[in-house]
């Protein structure tokens, strides 16, 4: 009676205050992320620019050899689009071009165009896979290397004048006559520079380090630097945005890419996420990893223990309801009130305790007593966990009714 009283007394809905305890911590959670995510926007949104931005001063940065190349006469720009990129090109300027991967298949292939038919210097920075092949035809990306510090071993001029420097990344291969080769690991370059057609060349640079702000003091990484975007009167720092809308164009004529024009694929996208960012998901993984380990751990088999103090019988079984409900538990639930109600009319039937989970000796002693069929005393005393609250509730009816039943027989 007291258990299905307990359990009778619950709603077959949560109500509002119960919704709003399950979801308050994860609404929290969720704003304190929001409230984050602006403030570090806000903090973020001042002068500070992306990674080999000529106007950044943070580490990544390149606004140091920016300035030292302003100092020795040379004039940068600062482009974002193709169409300036293409269009600032002549035999007296250097085109630096930050990231060629993110590039559509139609806007390398452009720019290829734009720069052989000219006299200027263009400068890669690591490019990699199909982007090599329509920017600089000929080379193939071999390997990557660590970044680190290496000698020349070639007959560049501005290598040998720079010496050592903190080169790496991705590795070049080429079989093109005149190709100078610098900064070896192995047989392959780091630093590739290919000849034109007149008086312009291309240069790859298998990793950005050496134009970064932290590195432009260490080893020969300014004068290397300096010296390779140096070499003409103006320089034309070629940032590509994605907003530029050369990237739409040309998409359908590109039928030998699979991407239609779009960005060379995954890796060049994970490649646009910061560093931070990236190890911080990573991280945030393991923890959620971690986290499901330890609310999911089992310290062995239940025991009994002795409370220091006694608990009316109404709240244990009040408490236990609860429970069963937060959990969703009605088979638990259904089990127990069954198991219970068995007990209970077990000794007034005759029938021992240790029998009274067995249906062929309980079933018939009950039939005997009550005017409930064999099969009907069996779904409820036996039967299939309740679909839902409301037909757990009325089970707990049906055996409270029969409990009266047998004890008024």
């Amino acid at each position: 009676m007291t258990a299905a009283a307990a359990v009778s007394t619950t709603s077959e809905s949560r109500t509002p205050q119960q919704i709003w305890q399950r979801v308050r911590g994860l609404l929290l959670a969720v704003l304190v992320l929001v409230v984050a995510g602006v403030a570090l926007a806000a903090a973020r949104s001042g002068g500070q620019h992306g990674r080999l931005d000529p106007r950044s001063a943070d580490p990544y940065g390149s606004r140091a050899v920016a300035e030292l190349l302003k100092d020795r006469g040379i004039s940068v720009d600062v482009v974002t689009t193709l169409d300036e990129a293409v269009g600032a090109a002549g035999p007296e300027s250097t085109l630096l071009v930050v990231g060629p991967n993110t590039l559509t298949a139609h806007q390398q292939r452009r720019l290829h165009t734009a720069t052989t038919a000219s006299d200027s210097r263009t400068v890669l920075i690591a490019p990699g896979g199909p982007s090599v092949a329509r920017l600089a035809p000929g080379v193939r990306p071999e390997a990557h290397g660590p970044v680190t510090a290496r000698a020349p071993h070639c007959e560049l001029p501005a290598a040998r004048t720079a010496g050592t420097a903190d080169m790496g990344g991705i590795h070049y291969a080429t079989d093109a006559d005149g190709a100078v080769a610098c900064y070896p690991d192995g047989e392959l370059a780091s630093l590739l520079v290919l000849p034109g057609n007149g008086a312009g060349d291309t240069v790859l640079l298998g990793s950005p380090d050496i134009l970064h702000n932290d590195r432009l003091d260490q080893q020969g990484n300014a004068s290397l630097g300096l010296q390779l975007l140096g070499s003409r009167p103006h320089l034309v720092w070629y940032l590509p945005s994605l907003d530029d809308p050369s990237a739409a164009d040309g998409g359908a004529g590109d039928g030998d890419d699979s991407g239609g024009g779009g960005v060379e694929g995954e890796s060049d996208f994970i490649g646009l996420i910061p560093e931070g960012w990236l190890w911080g998901t990573l991280q945030l993984a393991l923890a959620a990893v971690l986290a499901a380990l330890w609310r999911g751990r089992r310290f062995g088999p239940l025991v009994t223990e002795r409370l220091p103090v006694a608990i009316r019988a109404s709240e244990s079984t009040e408490g236990r309801a609860r429970l069963y409900r937060k959990a969703d538990a009605r088979d638990r639930a259904a089990a127990t009130l069954r198991s219970a109600t068995r007990i209970r009319i077990a000794p007034l039937l005759g029938v021992s305790a240790r029998e009274a989970d067995s249906p062929a000796v309980l079933l018939p002693a009950v039939v005997t007593r009550t005017a409930t069929s064999s099969s009907e005393l069996s779904d409820l005393l036996f039967g299939p966990a309740p679909a839902d609250d409301a037909a757990l509730v009325r089970l707990t009816d049906q055996l409270d009714a029969l409990e009266r039943e047998v004890r008024t027989s």
